[in-house]
C-alpha cells in the first residue's frame, strides 16, 4: 500500500517544513526521493523527501548563510538554491534526480520551482560522464565486495578489497591537484591482526600536504572497507536484499546517465525499464549461493556499453554555460528578495 504522502507532510514530525525560517513559503519544490522517486518501491520502503528552498535576503545581501536543512528523523533534505546550483553544475546524481521526477511525485512545487525544472538543461554537461559513471563504479565496488564475501577465502577477499581501494584512490586522485606532494603505497602482507592470514598495509610519504586533503583521501579508502565490513556482518537474508538493491541502482544509474548524455534530459523514474529494475531488486538474478548470475552481468555489460556510447557521442558541452546559468540564478535570487 502506497502511503498518502501529502497527509504525511501535515503530521507533527514534518512541522519543520512550515516552521523553520529557511523553509516554509521559501520552498521552491519538495519531491519524493529514493525508491518512491525512482518507482522501485516495495512494501515497507522508506519514504525520503528532497527539495530546494530560496535563499533569504540576508543570505544574499547580509551575513547569514543557508546551505541545506537536514532532518534525519524523516530523512528529508532541503538544499538552498545556490548550493543546489553548484551541485547541478557538477551533474551530481543525487541533485539531478530532484529535477527529473514525474509531476505527481512533487508534493510542493512553486512557480519558481517549475522554472528550475524547465531550465534543467542549463546545468547538463559532459561532467555527467564522470559523475554518473563514478557513482556507478562505486555501486559496482559495493556489489563486488558483497559477492566476494561469500565466494572467496579471506586472503582472496583481501586482494579483492585492495583492488577496490586502489580504484577508489585513483578516482580521488583524478579530482585532486596535489599528486606531486608525495605518494601512497598499498600492498598485502602477512597479517598482524588476529584471525586474518593476510591484510592490507599502507606506506605513505607526503610533504606539506593539507591535513583536510589527507583526511579526505583516507575517508575515501576507508569507505570501501567500511562498506565491505557492513555487508560482511549482515544476516544472509538482509545481505541478499542489499546486494540486489545495489545491483538495481547500478543499472539505474547507467540508464539515467545515458539519457542525460543522449537526450539531454533527466529521467528519474524509469517507467519503461521498471520491470527489469524490479526483477533485479526482487532477486531474479541472484543465485542460491548468494552471488549474482551471469545473466545479470550480461545486462550490466549492455548498459555499460550504452553509457560508453552515449559518452562518446554526446553533444553536451564540456562545461555548462556560466553566463546563462548566472543570468538564471540572478533572476531567481531577485525574485527571492522581492517576494520577501
Amino acid at each position: 500500500m502506497i502511503p498518502d504522502f501529502r497527509k504525511m507532510l501535515t503530521q507533527r514530525e514534518y512541522d519543520f517544513l512550515r516552521e523553520n525560517e529557511h523553509l516554509g513559503k521559501r520552498i521552491m519544490l519538495l519531491g519524493l526521493s529514493g525508491s518512491y522517486g525512482y518507482g522501485t518501491n516495495r512494501e515497507g520502503s522508506d519514504v525520503d523527501f528532497r527539495g530546494v528552498a530560496l535563499q533569504r535576503p540576508s543570505d544574499l545581501l547580509g551575513l547569514t548563510e543557508f546551505e541545506q536543512y537536514v532532518d534525519s528523523g524523516t530523512d528529508t533534505v532541503v538544499y538552498g538554491f545556490n548550493k543546489l546550483v553548484r551541485l547541478l553544475m557538477e551533474c551530481n546524481p543525487n541533485c539531478c534526480e530532484i529535477l527529473g521526477l514525474t509531476r505527481d511525485k512533487y508534493l510542493i512545487l512553486s512557480s519558481l520551482g517549475k522554472e528550475l525544472i524547465n531550465q534543467q538543461g542549463l546545468f547538463l554537461s559532459k561532467s555527467a560522464i564522470k559523475s554518473f559513471g563514478g557513482y556507478a563504479s562505486a555501486q559496482l565496488r559495493r556489489l563486488q565486495n558483497a559477492i566476494a564475501r561469500d565466494a572467496l577465502s579471506q586472503p582472496e577477499r583481501e586482494k579483492h578489497i585492495l583492488n577496490s581501494v586502489k580504484n577508489a584512490l585513483e578516482d580521488f586522485n583524478r579530482k585532486s591537484s596535489w599528486g606531486d606532494l608525495g605518494g601512497i603505497r598499498l600492498y598485502i602482507d602477512q597479517a598482524v591482526t588476529p584471525q586474518m592470514e593476510t591484510e592490507i598495509f599502507v606506506d605513505a610519504n607526503y610533504q606539506h600536504l593539507p591535513l583536510r586533503e589527507y583526511n579526505s583521501m583516507m575517508d575515501t579508502m576507508q569507505c570501501v572497507v567500511r562498506e565491505y565490513d557492513r555487508v560482511g556482518h549482515r544476516n544472509h537474508k538482509k545481505d541478499a536484499n542489499h546486494l540486489n538493491k545495489h545491483a538495481m541502482h547500478l543499472v539505474r544509474l547507467l540508464m539515467t546517465g545515458a539519457d542525460i548524455l543522449n537526450k539531454h534530459r533527466i529521467i528519474t523514474c524509469r517507467v519503461e525499464e521498471l520491470p527489469l529494475l524490479m526483477n533485479i531488486r526482487n532477486g531474479m538474478y541472484m543465485r542460491e549461493d548468494g552471488t549474482m548470475s551471469p545473466e545479470f552481468f550480461e545486462i550490466l555489460d549492455m548498459y555499460e556499453r550504452k553509457f560508453d556510447e552515449a559518452a562518446a557521442q554526446t553533444t553536451l558541452p564540456e562545461r555548462p554555460d556560466m553566463e546563462k546559468i548566472g543570468a538564471f540564478v540572478e533572476h531567481i535570487n531577485r525574485c527571492a528578495i522581492m517576494e520577501e
